[in-house]
């Protein structure tokens, strides 16, 4: 039997990349408030206001959170397909129809 992706790993790499992103769109927001985005981290992230560390913190926790909420349904449904395919493949290749 074949093994599924790690949800472990995809949830870490997940929150990270969102965590990172959130980072990142904070610092340009800071370095070009004429171009503003953090209009969008107000509607996205409940409890966000803008810019309190306190704030700042709850936002990258918040997007953390929605890395591990992507990956728990993710991982399980790509496992699922993954399983059911490799299946149909073994049975296709001994000739059952």
């Amino acid at each position: 039997m074949e093994k599924g992706i790690s949800l472990f790993a995809v949830g870490h790499a997940s929150s990270l990349l969102l965590a990172i992103t959130f980072i990142v769109c904070v610092v340009f927001d800071l370095l070009f408030p004429q171009a503003a985005m953090y209009q969008v981290w107000l509607k996205l992230l409940p409890g966000f206001e803008w810019l309190s560390w306190q704030s700042f913190l709850l936002g990258l926790v918040e997007s953390y959170g929605y890395g591990w909420y992507f990956a728990l349904i993710w991982v399980p449904l790509y496992n699922l397909a993954a399983s059911r395919q490799g299946k149909k493949r073994a049975s296709d290749s001994r000739g059952w129809k």
